[in-house]
């Protein structure tokens, strides 16, 4: 049975056929809906819903009951079951996606799991992208993986930390290959994790491993200017090593207003002064009622959808709470 999907922005339509996610039907079509992990994590594919119904066949991690009632739906996972009126979710104006081709600059390894990747599109003077948001890579087989954008938009450049999958086929067989000089397909900006100005209350950044990659952007994108709110801090990691920009951020301070970093380590070695546990749980530890913050996460899913739950319970508004789930994939 064939379905007819009406978006209303930007204004087209498309069919969709039983069984098939609303993501999957809209890019047959050519209708470029925002998305990312594809897994119903992230949340970056968040549609509304104005007119029918959908179903899914697990409930996502990046939707919880609240959205649903909400109206609101994930096109990667959400089947029709009828004909559909949607829209995007999208709440501020972002740059439309384009594909370019990128020159690879350096690859350096932060830590033994992370490598910097900084790539040049020659092709444009000047990137435009929201502080926070992502690009996808594409492969010459047409596979791809999706990177948070680490660096502010200056010039032509920009940087992506990337974790080793081990087994995976980019970190572990394409990556390692790629050197200066090296072209790579990408396309940009993709998402809509980024800085909400307009808020104007005190930021909780939260970030697991390379979950830090898109909240460098923000806090970067936000150093000496004299509108910076209250920054807090929290990364969380297993071991020291997964800290990899500590000392970096440690100097922050100097640069944005009233700016606490908290590390926090899940399986420390011995020596270890610092936290201990989760950074949900050191956020709850510390600040207690969050009903005036404005909570950016990024990283785990677990740990996003965790962090969600205990925030809303200590009086955190859904409204201000913006995530950014990190799914690796070796596939």
């Amino acid at each position: 049975m064939t379905y007819r999907v009406q978006m209303l922005e930007p204004s087209t339509s498309f069919d969709i056929e039983a069984g098939e996610s609303v993501l999957t039907a809209a890019l047959r079509a050519g209708v470029g809906l925002a998305h990312s992990c594809q897994l119903g994590g992230c949340g970056t594919c968040r549609i509304r819903l104005l007119e029918g119904e959908v179903e899914y066949e697990e409930q996502p991690l990046g939707l919880d009951d609240e959205d649903r009632e909400a109206g609101y739906a994930l096109a990667c996972q959400a089947h029709a079951l009828g004909d559909l009126v949607i829209e995007s979710a999208r709440d501020e104006h972002c740059a439309e996606p384009l594909r370019h081709w990128a020159t690879v600059s350096s690859v350096v390894q932060l830590s033994p799991d992370v490598a910097h990747l900084s790539l040049v599109i020659p092709e444009i003077d000047a990137l435009t992208y929201r502080p926070g948001q992502h690009l996808k890579l594409h492969a010459p087989d047409g596979r791809s993986r999706s990177f948070s954008m680490a660096s502010v938009p200056r010039q032509n450049m920009v940087d992506l930390h990337i974790r080793r999958v081990p087994g995976g086929w980019f970190t572990d067989g394409w990556m390692p290959g790629l050197k200066p000089g090296d072209r790579i397909e990408v396309e940009l900006p993709l998402g809509n994790f980024f800085y909400r100005a307009a808020d104007y209350r005190p930021l909780i950044m939260i970030a697991t491993g390379t979950g830090l990659a898109p909240i460098k952007s923000i806090l970067e994108s936000l150093m000496d200017d004299p509108d910076c709110p209250p920054v807090s801090l929290y990364w969380g990691g297993r071991q020291t090593a997964d800290l990899y920009l500590g000392e970096q951020i440690a100097s922050w301070g100097e640069r944005l207003y009233d700016f606490q970093y908290i590390p926090v380590l899940s399986r420390p070695q011995a020596g270890w002064a610092g936290r201990c546990g989760y950074v949900q749980d050191a956020v709850a530890a510390d600040l207690g009622d969050l009903a005036e913050h404005a909570i950016y996460l990024c990283g785990s899913p677990t740990m996003i959808q965790g962090a969600r739950n205990r925030f809303i319970g200590l009086g955190a508004s859904t409204a201000h709470i913006y995530m950014d789930s990190f799914t690796f994939q070796s596939t």
